[in-house]
């Protein structure tokens, strides 16, 4: 996106450009089969966006998993709160995006009556940079508009590496092994592949629990209707904040999914843990984060492919 935007900054300052002439050559290509459909993973079928609202509408907690770089996915977002709000609907919104140790100054900036979203962003303390600010603007600006309560989600990364590194022992609930085994998988995918030693992997896997029981407990302190926007491993029924909810049975989860070339039916799609599947374009080409070997270790004998849960190889911790 950077470059495209310093391409079409140089092609202005020259007063010629010829991506028109290479665009008139270039055939155009279909959309995918699959591109802004909907898909019901518990039926089987596909379904439209005002049946979606209304059942997001009747949900207790609705989770909307995101690839958080994606700017269709945060259209998508913004769709879902405007259908509900269209239904009737007043929830509150919560966001992973921002600490929950900053909730008491984000809601007094509320209370003030503030709907600006720069201004709640400043009293969130979002990270602009590591959340690609302005990409969650339009969905404060939206919620704060109408004096939706907005709530801070997610534990600080100060908190979250204190947990990885075993400094800080989280009280959190028992968790099964095929939970806990998925959880593994999915640090071990975000590492490339690369298997942590025991204590380290338990953890990060320690960490990514604290982050979603929070999250849980966030929801749950919310008396009516709420949305979380979240990382779409963050809000898989099978492993992650639906599991440590008071009403679990009351939450639709929704995945935001881009779509991929040569994969055109919904079962060539991870589906475990959500209720939909929304399909959208492909984001802009991202840069293999798994090309240069990590620090210190030597590439796997196999990586196991990206799933939807898939954290990055980076996190943040």
């Amino acid at each position: 996106m950077r470059n495209q935007r310093w391409a079409m900054t140089l092609c202005l300052g020259l007063g010629v450009c010829l991506s028109g002439a290479a665009t008139a050559q270039t055939p155009v290509q279909p959309a995918h089969a699959l591109q802004g459909r909907i898909w019901d993973t518990r039926t089987q079928q596909f379904i439209s966006e005002p049946v979606l609202y209304q059942r997001a509408v009747a949900a207790r907690y609705v989770l909307l998993g995101e690839k958080h770089d994606s700017e269709a996915h945060h259209v998508r977002q913004l769709d879902v709160l405007r259908g509900m709000a269209a239904l009737g609907a007043q929830p509150a919104l919560a966001m992973e995006q921002l600490d929950a140790e900053h909730q008491g100054a984000l809601s007094r900036a509320q209370s003030t009556g503030q709907t600006d979203a720069e201004a709640l962003a400043d009293a969130g303390q979002l990270n602009r940079k590591g959340w690609r600010w302005p990409m969650y603007k339009d969905l404060i600006a939206f919620v704060a508009q109408r004096q939706w309560p907005l709530r801070a989600a997610n534990l600080s990364r100060a908190e979250a590496r204190k947990i990885a590194l075993g400094e800080v022992k989280p009280v959190l609930p028992a968790a099964t092994p095929t939970q806990l085994e998925a959880l593994e998988n999915d640090v071990v995918q975000g590492h490339c592949g690369h298997r942590p030693e025991p204590a380290r992997l338990a953890g990060i896997v320690a960490a990514q629990r604290a982050r979603d029981a929070l999250m849980a407990q966030v929801l749950d302190a919310v008396a009516g209707p709420v949305v979380l926007i979240a990382g779409a491993g963050h809000v898989r029924s099978d492993r992650a904040v639906p599991r440590y909810l008071a009403a679990p049975d009351q939450a639709l989860t929704i995945a935001l999914v881009e779509t991929v070339a040569g994969k055109t039916a919904p079962a060539d799609y991870d589906r475990a843990g959500f209720d939909v599947l929304w399909f959208t374009e492909p984001g802009e080409v991202r840069p293999d984060p798994c090309a240069t070997p990590l620090p210190g270790l030597a590439a796997p004998a196999a990586t196991a492919p990206a799933t939807l849960s898939t954290p990055s190889p980076n996190p943040k911790l």
